[in-house]
């Protein structure tokens, strides 16, 4: 099988959690170098990992073939371009960029280098929502005409860090809203409006810690709701059809499992327990739905086979420029208080 090595770009949360073990867990792809501040970091989880302090020294490397940006939002941008324009393949952490005017030039300059350019939508390799697909594909709930999904946690305190400043890129629509706006356009695509609301509620908030976006396809409405005040959780997603209505709580055990050092292959891998599973109401009555396991790790297997055999990547540049124009739309329209068109 053929080796393609990596450079990864970052080892805070996102770099450490949800990119080195799952690269390690897939075959074919090596982890060669990691760009971080704290060597003993990396070398805590990757003894003898060759660590530098520079995306230049990366992109020396002439055997690194793939460049995994996982840095602060507003620095994907700056990163990805000087990886593609050395002829690197990248994979951007999520969100893409922090405009479609940075996500359209990276694509540009992917195509001119002839590489390599998706970002990591984890998301969609989530058991519920592997789940909630396949329920669609069998034509389960019918047509649907509401879909809601919520992606809440309980923030009280403002944290010192970028992703609470008054920056752009910064709050939880760029952070948590990415992943429910990518996966409503996975299942809908391209929404004919969006109407949202977005503010900070803690007192001390300096960026937004609440959203709720409302994305219109005719007469099919798509609500997608995040907030940082949520103490006792309802379902993760409500979808109701012409056929029945689907009802989640809980959460992917994914990250959890990473956190605590499992991954990809271990027993177990992905599995959600039973308690959690998602409730259809039909003609029928109500039943229990099986999730399907979670696959963080078909993202990279499918990232490797596009830089192998040329198919697609797991998620194209296009698509995740489509998640930045829906947040760029969200936030005129919380500004203006009005639906904003997607044309």
């Amino acid at each position: 099988m053929r080796e393609v090595k990596v450079g990864l770009v970052g080892f805070g949360f996102s770099g450490e959690t949800f990119h080195a073990p799952v690269i390690q867990a897939v075959e074919g792809l090596t982890m060669a170098t990691v760009v971080s501040s704290n060597a003993d970091n990396v070398h805590r989880s990757f003894p003898g990992m060759s660590v530098v302090s520079s995306l230049d020294e990366v992109l020396s490397e002439k055997e690194i073939e793939l460049v995994i940006i996982t840095t602060p939002n507003a620095l994907h941008y700056p990163m990805a371009k000087q990886a593609l324009e050395a002829g690197k393949h990248v994979v951007l952490e999520k969100p893409f960029t922090v405009s479609v005017e940075e996500g359209e030039r990276l694509i540009e300059i992917a195509k001119e280098q002839k590489c390599l350019l998706s970002v990591y939508h984890n998301r969609r390799f989530d058991s519920d929502f592997l789940t909630i697909q396949k329920l669609m594909e069998e034509e389960q709930l019918g047509t649907i005409m509401t879909y809601e999904a919520h992606y809440d946690r309980y923030r009280a305190e403002v944290r010192d860090r970028w992703r609470e400043e008054d920056k752009k890129g910064s709050g939880i629509l760029f952070d948590l809203g990415s992943h429910l706006i990518d996966q409503a356009l996975t299942l809908f695509g391209k929404p004919d409006s969006v109407y949202a609301d977005i503010l900070a509620q803690r007192d001390e908030g300096k960026t937004d810690d609440y959203f709720h976006l409302i994305l219109q396809y005719g007469k099919k409405r798509v609500i997608l709701h995040g907030g940082s005040l949520v103490k006792q959780h309802g379902p993760r997603y409500q979808i109701h059809g012409m056929k029945g209505s689907f009802l989640k709580w809980g959460i992917d055990p994914q990250e959890e499992a990473l956190k605590a050092g499992i991954v990809p292959g271990d027993k177990g891998w992905g599995e959600e327990n039973a308690e959690e599973y998602g409730m259809l109401t039909n003609e029928d009555g109500t039943h229990t739905i099986e999730s399907l396991p979670g696959s963080y790790q078909t993202y990279y297997k499918e990232v490797y086979q596009a830089i192998v055999t040329s198919s697609a990547p797991p998620v194209a540049a296009e698509e995740a420029l489509d998640v930045i124009k829906v947040i760029e739309l969200a936030l005129m329209s919380s500004d203006k208080k009005k639906r904003m068109q997607w044309e």
